[in-house]
């Protein structure tokens, strides 16, 4: 019997695709960790700005949180009920404020002086009394 047929045996194979996923998905992430951890945290930070040093600490801490969270799950404790939900809600919520600044930031800006001259030129402006130039008189003027 080989290996893969031997574990075959410790799981139903209803969940077999899940698994297979799953392992996919960890590989996944043990890359990504790989290729985070071999910068150092020092010289990650002094590349980035402000900005982008809190983004990177958000998705290191909620990485982090969210292993143990799948950690957690497979010990048969419910991490719902564990002090790691209020944790990645306090996460998100930071998430949301740097998103915030973030769209802030890329939002157009109102040049006030164009903006005038543009309603001001938009605006009709009626003709002083000397620069009419109809044929017809003004109001309350005889014609000579």
């Amino acid at each position: 019997m080989s290996e893969d047929e031997d574990n075959m045996e410790d799981y139903p194979t209803e969940i077999h695709d899940y698994l297979t996923a799953f392992e996919k998905s960890l590989g996944s992430v043990d890359e990504m960790l790989k290729t985070m951890m071999s910068v150092s945290r020092s010289e990650l930070l002094q590349k980035l700005d402000p900005l982008e040093q809190a983004k990177l600490d958000l998705v290191s801490v909620y990485a982090l949180n969210s292993m143990f969270w799948v950690y957690l799950a497979t010990q048969g404790i419910n991490p719902k009920e564990h002090p790691v939900k209020q944790e990645l809600e306090r996460i998100r919520t930071y998430m949301n404020k740097v998103k915030e600044v973030t769209d802030k930031k890329k939002a157009s800006k109102l040049n006030k002086g164009a903006a005038s001259r543009f309603v001001k030129n938009a605006l009709w402006k009626p003709k002083a009394e000397n620069e009419r130039t109809s044929k017809t008189p003004a109001k309350g003027k005889k014609q000579q």
